[in-house]
């Protein structure tokens, strides 16, 4: 019957029609779907057959519960449940085809019904598009660990210490790319947390270096806004002076980096992590000379040679005008052509661009 039938038979109170002509529609459903899948032989046509409702699963592609496999094993009807199973595992690959993404129950389902070849083809598909979302699409990245990578990134979960090396193998934590923002954000947060929690101090140094790393200094400055006459402690108060400065000196606010490195330094005199970001600050101001007195400074407190000359190449790379990167390049070649041998090529970009 149409829903027009249905509502004129309501109206005139014939509630027993509509309920007879319900049942007989179903008999006549049953019969066909039996008919259908072969169980013709089935002696119980009433539609309060749970056979019935187990068909109609059947038809809408649905996955069998298992009241229902019981049901079918006990009456000897396993082809039915075959037959269900290849329909509910075609809907799943019509669903990852579609690009939707399958649930952990329709996982566990394909695991347990050995149909991994529809787990492999939605994991693919989903990779490329995380790849795609994380910027990656160009690189030849293996299905694992980037997959599982990934995946726990988009759940917000933190990467164990193994999958770390495997990006930083990558190089894939120090391109400033969308993954290692992700990654670093995610840290941040967990040792922001962990503060809350456990209100250890050393946490605010260790989470706003991540919140810098996840490009975001101003989450970093929120943190570090502190009181540090109430902490006893000089290397920790010298520490957050220093992530601070350097949240300022990502913002470009020099004076107040200067501010937060000459803080560091009062409070551990024999650090050398003040003289770095005090480094850095001369190099941003395009005082190269006084980058050179500061970065001495930093070695006679204990900075490894090889660790300040790999932080000048970071300042030269990380120089946005081209101008101030010529100039710094010139500089040093000046200095020590053989030990900034690698300087020529950011005078050939310049070069290059000139043209």
């Amino acid at each position: 019957m149409s829903d027009l039938e249905i509502n004129w038979l309501e109206q005139q109170g014939l509630s027993e029609t509509i309920a007879i002509a319900q049942q007989l529609e179903q008999t006549r459903e049953f019969a066909t779907l039996r008919h259908k899948y072969k169980v013709t032989h089935y002696q119980d046509s009433s539609p309060r057959s749970h056979l019935y409702k187990i068909l109609k699963r059947i038809e809408l592609s649905n996955q069998l519960g298992e009241q229902d496999i019981n049901f079918l094993k006990k009456r000897k009807l396993t082809e039915i449940i075959e037959i269900a199973n290849e329909k509910y595992a075609s809907t799943l690959k019509s669903k990852v085809d579609l690009g939707e993404l399958l649930n952990e129950s329709e996982i566990d389902w394909l695991q347990n019904n050995r149909r991994e070849d529809i787990i492999i083809l939605a994991q693919q598909k989903h990779f490329a598009i995380l790849k795609r979302k994380y910027g990656l699409i160009y690189l030849s990245l293996a299905l694992e660990p980037f997959y599982a990578i990934m995946v726990k990134l988009e759940k917000k979960e933190r990467l164990d210490p193994k999958l770390v090396l495997q990006l930083m193998e990558e190089e894939l934590l120090s391109s400033g790319g969308k993954i290692a923002l992700a990654y670093y954000r995610l840290e941040a947060e967990f040792y922001q947390q962990e503060f809350h929690r456990t209100g250890n101090k050393w946490d605010i140094p260790t989470a706003s270096s991540y919140w810098r790393k996840a490009d975001e200094p101003e989450q970093a400055l929120k943190l570090t806004n502190l009181d540090l006459s109430q902490i006893r402690e000089s290397n920790l108060k010298s520490a957050i002076s220093v992530t601070r400065g350097a949240a300022f000196r990502d913002m470009d606010n020099l004076a107040d980096a200067g501010i937060c490195a000459k803080k560091a330094m009062e409070s551990q005199p024999e650090s050398y992590q003040p003289y770095t970001l005090m480094a850095a600050i001369a190099h941003d101001r395009g005082d190269y000379a006084k980058t050179d007195y500061w970065h001495e400074q930093a070695i006679k407190r204990g900075a490894k040679t090889e660790d300040i000359d790999d932080e000048i190449k970071r300042l030269i790379r990380s120089t946005k005008d081209e101008n101030k990167r010529h100039e710094a390049a010139e500089y040093l070649l000046k200095k020590d052509s053989q030990r900034y041998a690698w300087a020529k090529s950011y005078l050939k970009k310049s070069s290059d661009n000139g043209k």
